[in-house]
């Protein structure tokens, strides 16, 4: 089969496009980061969710969640995650410190019954 010119140029400058990539796995999913360019070459961002799904015997499908995030919106974007990160990790850092006293009064509870 031959390939005309016009359609590999597209296909060249679609993978030109690409600026810039990143993935991350975690568990049954992988998420992927892609920093792209339009054709007015103004950049992008796609955050792909993919998951391994069994279906049958044997046959494996990836479901797929997309969005898009575009330039003028990275400021607000990265601000707002910024944001519920640390309070992600504040409030894992209370429960953390909630666990050890929690457990802390359990084994001073155990020492006090063993001395009685």
């Amino acid at each position: 089969m031959i390939k005309d010119e016009k359609t590999i140029e597209i296909k060249k400058n679609d993978a030109s496009r690409e600026v810039f990539s990143k993935s991350v796995k975690a568990g049954k999913r992988t998420y992927f980061f892609d920093v792209k360019r339009n054709r007015k070459n103004d950049l992008y961002l796609t955050v792909t969710e993919s998951k391994k799904r069994f279906i049958g015997e044997g046959t494996i499908v990836f479901e797929k969640h997309k969005i898009f995030l575009y330039e003028e919106d990275f400021d607000n974007f990265k601000d707002a995650l910024l944001e519920i990160l640390d309070c992600v990790d504040e409030l894992t850092e209370k429960e953390s410190l909630c666990s050890f006293e929690i457990a802390e009064n359990r084994r001073k509870e155990h020492t006090q019954k063993d001395f009685l």
